[in-house]
């Protein structure tokens, strides 16, 4: 099987936590052939799907995580699997990339599905399970958001299309700053932003659930730093191992036939309390806590989950 990874430099990932170099790993030992792009080195040309990249060998090696070949041009649609790997923020790069992408034959399997991923913004998703998401609200106008913290006096307030818990700020009952963060947030951007409801349950951690093909196959808690919001682990949060709740398992099965419908094949959802927070389709972490901590193959779970969605459609 030919696989390409198109993602953010290789060179730089920290080869103990980064889940795209452990499918690459996954991959590898399975003798599949890899290839590595940029996401800024795909492009379309009058019909071809095209990207600059190289050929790549990944090895456990600090610093040294992937050896590569001689830059070379490649017919996208020659490779069996596309890997969707890039961070957010979520914005209209990373959008044209998934229209690019969409425009593959069918017989190159893109995972996570792009059509769906354009369409399932990792905090809007999650508006479709009322019953489980937080007190929320989605709104640009500061009198709105001014009347929903009204409502909740503790509340989390970031950007609808950001990541890695960056922009994300807490404002209590007596915090008098919310104009000025509006003002701040409006003056470089034209997004909506998020406000949630304050889940003071993040103390004791935000759960990450790994589903696989729409099933959930383990979970880590990732606990904040004294004095911080955040439980993002590149801002200090700390890993834990951790065991599905009923109340996580409910949610899992809510919403795992969807997932599993629109191919979105590796899933990571947030989880504060009993409150489902972030469905993650875009490029999800996780896999090697999961790993170390429960002992099981989490990678090798989801190429098996690729090899059969590549089966069912030859």
């Amino acid at each position: 099987m030919k696989v390409a990874f198109q993602m953010d430099p290789i060179a730089t990932v920290d080869i103990n936590a980064d889940s795209s170099f452990r499918l690459a790993e996954e991959a590898q030992s399975r003798g599949y052939e890899l290839f590595y792009y940029g996401p800024d080195q795909l492009s379309y040309r009058d019909g071809q799907i095209a990207a600059t990249g190289r050929d790549m060998i990944v090895r456990r090696v600090t610093g040294g995580a992937a050896v590569l070949g001689v830059e070379r041009d490649v017919d996208v649609s020659d490779f069996d699997v596309i890997w969707l790997r890039q961070d957010p923020p979520f914005d209209m790069s990373y959008i044209t990339s998934t229209h690019i992408l969409d425009m593959l034959p069918d017989h190159t399997l893109v995972v996570n599905d792009p059509f769906w991923v354009r369409n399932f913004p990792e905090k809007l998703l999650v508006l479709k399970f009322h019953e489980y998401r937080p007190p929320t609200t989605i709104a640009r106008d500061l009198g709105t958001i001014r009347a929903f913290k009204e409502i909740h006096k503790d509340v989390i307030v970031k950007p609808l299309y950001g990541n890695g818990g960056a922009g994300v700020f807490r404002l209590n009952a007596d915090d008098r700053n919310l104009a000025s963060l509006h003002e701040m947030f409006t003056t470089y951007s034209r997004e909506p932003l998020i406000v949630q409801k304050f889940l003071p349950e993040v103390e004791q951690g935000d759960k990450r659930i790994i589903l696989v093909d729409g099933v959930a196959v383990g979970a880590i808690n990732r606990v904040p730093a004294h004095g911080e919001t955040r439980s993002n682990l590149h801002v200090g949060g700390t890993a834990e191992p951790a065991r599905l709740s009923s109340r996580d398992r409910e949610i899992c099965e809510c919403i795992g036939p969807l997932l599993r419908e629109k191919r979105q094949i590796f899933v990571g959802i947030d989880v504060i309390g009993e409150y489902l927070t972030e469905i993650n389709v875009t490029s999800p972490t996780g896999i090697q806590e999961l790993e170390r901590f429960d002992g099981i193959n989490v990678a090798g779970m989801i190429w098996n989950a690729v090899e059969r969605h590549m089966t069912q459609r030859a």
